[in-house]
């Protein structure tokens, strides 16, 4: 069975700073609770840090941050939206912090607008459209725009970072150096 052009998408969609903003359902991994996130130093202010995903790094990233208000702030209902975006034609895995996650939309092509060139918290370019859901309208993120190649770049970076924390030193031999005992 092939999708054309007029049949609705799946958008899932979730809270930040207060704004409504919707990801296409096939881009989501899984969604899961916030926890300990490690703060990776010399990241940009938008990259929270990084949390153990099963074994794997994953960079958190707060859109909040990156499109110019202020950290979100951590409640009951804030999760990681697991979320893969294409750039320089592999795939990453991040995660968006989220408010709360609210739910999902099929939208047809009738029901999105084109982005407005002014008004919204984000910039036009990262957006896809308005989706018109109901009486409100939801901010449809291009994730692959939003966050860009050179950004993937330093989102990897604080992967590598976080994963060089847990390997044990060498020594210039390239024997692990030793490690002194807890008191």
């Amino acid at each position: 069975m092939t999708s054309s052009a007029s049949d609705p998408v799946s958008y899932l969609t979730f809270w930040i700073a207060g704004e409504e903003y919707g990801i296409r359902v096939l881009q989501v991994r899984e969604i899961i609770e916030y926890g300990e996130v490690t703060r990776v130093p010399s990241t940009p202010p938008w990259i929270r840090g990084v949390v153990n995903l099963r074994g794997s790094v994953l960079p958190v990233i707060d859109l909040a941050v990156k499109f110019g208000q202020p950290p979100s702030p951590v409640t009951r209902r804030t999760c990681i939206v697991v979320a893969e975006v294409a750039a320089e034609s592999r795939l990453t895995v991040l995660g968006v912090l989220a408010d709360a996650v609210s739910q999902v939309v099929d939208l047809g092509p009738a029901e999105i607008e084109p982005p407005p060139p002014f008004g919204t918290p984000v910039r036009v370019e990262f957006l896809l459209g308005l989706g018109r859901a109901q009486e409100k309208f939801i901010l449809l993120l291009d994730t692959d725009r939003v966050l860009s190649a050179d950004e993937l770049l330093a989102a990897r970076s604080s992967e590598e970072a976080a994963a060089a924390d847990q390997e044990p030193p060498v020594t210039p031999g390239g024997a692990p150096a030793a490690t002194p005992d807890p008191p």
